[in-house]
């Protein structure tokens, strides 16, 4: 691991020590996994295609509702 060092504000460092607690973990774990969140490319164009194919689903020959059932497209195509 590489150490480094980062300022944050009072109200920053205070919600990641309460969302420390509320998980069991360390900030500079939780420092860790927001990093990977925001930086993992894979997963954002996996959700940007899904989302693109739920629109290409509901072509509006098919589906004249896109722009009241966009939800109920979007749930299709993300939820279990």
């Amino acid at each position: 691991m590489v150490r480094v060092q980062v300022q944050l504000t009072e109200e920053q460092a205070e919600r990641l020590r309460r969302i420390s607690r509320e998980r069991g973990l360390s900030i500079a774990a939780l420092i860790r996994e927001a990093l990977e969140a925001a930086t993992s490319r894979p997963a954002h164009d996996e959700r940007v295609r899904r989302a693109l194919a739920a629109v290409d689903r509901a072509t509006p020959g098919d589906s004249p509702d896109v722009s009241e059932g966009h939800d109920r497209y979007l749930d299709a195509a993300f939820l279990p």
